[in-house]
């Protein structure tokens, strides 16, 4: 499996997974030298979790502690397992991931499932599992969505997912197929991916600037199925790009992105809006998602597919009905114009603009949101949940002004493109 880089060579599969890998590692965490890492993953994975490990320990990395996930395991689970195991979770084990990065460990993901794996499934019983795991997993999560420490996420293909993605090709082709849509995206095929990677890194800050420069009281999405205003929180920051956690390191959270996104005031977004993308969340694929909003929260959702699943997940708490984040793409990405569905979360998202339910991200404020207390983030308007789910709402159909504090709209995106 061989591709053209920029300079016209080919470079082979094994010396592409090593550049992603390195990438993961040298500008999606930073990872400095001495730090742990807590790595998780899909089984399927391995050949990038793999390389990403001796790309840690390169950089200096003193432990790499790997979790993997195993589908047919998780299957299992669902066939065999008795009524009351689906209120349970590894609290344990999300309590040592806490504690891991209280003490200054770095976080990397690997996502690579299934997008369908659970779509047979019980939809009370997926309920439940995913209520149980946000439960046990808030401590973690609240440490990530404030960035107490350095994390980041990349993929690795997978024959279930690119099964999905390219369901009418071989799957071995399948597979190659995907593995070329992540290099790319992760901007791996290039002379210096390094170099390349803090090029884009400056563009999404200028574009971050300019917004920032203007602050906007809200945000307007108009489209097809779609007329929703977003308030944003008061002292609300624009973030994109690296950014400084607060260890002090610079990180990419996103391998790839091509987002700048900020913070919703949750009691200030009114209006209807219409998913212009699937959402695959915890293995259900939730498709054609139409919701109301009334002073910021959820009063009204449908969907095609995987309706029950989204009923269950916006009863998980009262800020799961609520937005955490609002993030704008342009639809020319490099994502987007690849012209593929990739059933990611990671990817789609980085295809259109978008919104998440649930947890705010408090660097989102004016200095990083640096000493707030909870009381501070939620006088300001930040939500507070269990989940933090993003769906995408933008296509080459949607405009979006930002609206001033007197109400004038300003021109931000026409037909999804940057003014």
């Amino acid at each position: 499996m061989t591709t053209q880089a920029t300079s016209g060579t080919a470079l082979p599969f094994a010396e592409r997974l090593d550049r992603l890998a390195e990438v993961a590692v040298r500008v999606g965490l930073n990872l400095r030298e001495g730090q742990e890492l807590v790595l998780t993953a899909p089984l399927d994975t391995l050949p990038l979790v793999r390389a990403i490990t001796t790309q840690a320990y390169k950089a200096g990395a003193s432990l790499v502690t790997t979790i993997l996930t195993d589908d047919a395991a998780t299957l299992a689970r669902f066939a065999h397992a008795p009524d009351s195991a689906f209120d349970t979770a590894a609290g344990w084990l999300y309590a040592g991931m806490a504690d891991a990065y209280r003490t200054g460990a770095a976080r990397l993901a690997v996502s690579g499932d299934d997008p369908s794996l659970l779509a047979g499934q019980d939809p009370e019983k997926v309920a439940r599992a995913n209520r149980a795991r946000s439960t046990a997993y808030r401590p973690a999560l609240e440490l990530i969505a404030n960035f107490a420490t350095n994390w980041s996420i990349v993929s690795a293909a997978t024959p279930a997912w690119a099964r999905t993605v390219f369901p009418d090709l071989p799957e071995e082709q399948a597979v190659a197929r995907l593995w070329d849509a992540i290099f790319s995206a992760s901007r791996v095929d290039g002379l210096d991916p390094l170099a390349d990677w803090a090029a884009h890194n400056a563009q999404l800050h200028a574009r971050m600037g300019k917004l920032n420069a203007h602050r906007f009281a809200a945000l307007r999405f108009q489209g097809p199925g779609t007329d929703l205003t977003v308030g944003l929180a008061d002292d609300h920051e624009w973030c994109g790009g690296a950014s400084t956690s607060r260890n002090g390191i610079l990180c990419n959270a996103n391998i790839p992105t091509e987002e700048v996104f900020t913070t919703p005031h949750r009691l200030r977004v009114d209006g209807h809006v219409t998913s212009t993308k699937p959402l695959s969340y915890q293995g259900t694929l939730i498709d054609g998602i139409r919701v109301r909003f009334e002073e910021g929260r959820i009063v009204e959702s449908q969907a095609r597919t995987g309706a029950d699943v989204l009923a269950r997940v916006l009863d998980t708490d009262e800020g799961a009905r609520r937005l955490g984040e609002v993030a704008l793409v342009p639809a020319g990405s490099a994502i987007s114009a690849s012209g593929l569905l990739f059933y990611n979360t990671l990817y789609d998202e980085n295809a259109a603009s978008h919104i998440a339910l649930g947890q705010a991200y408090s660097k989102c404020f004016r200095g990083g949101g640096e000493g707030f207390s909870e009381e501070d983030l939620s006088a300001r308007g930040a939500n507070r949940s269990l989940i933090h789910i993003d769906w995408m709402i933008g296509s080459a159909e949607v405009d979006v002004d930002g609206l001033t504090p007197e109400g004038r709209p300003v021109p931000v995106m026409r037909k999804g493109e940057w003014v």
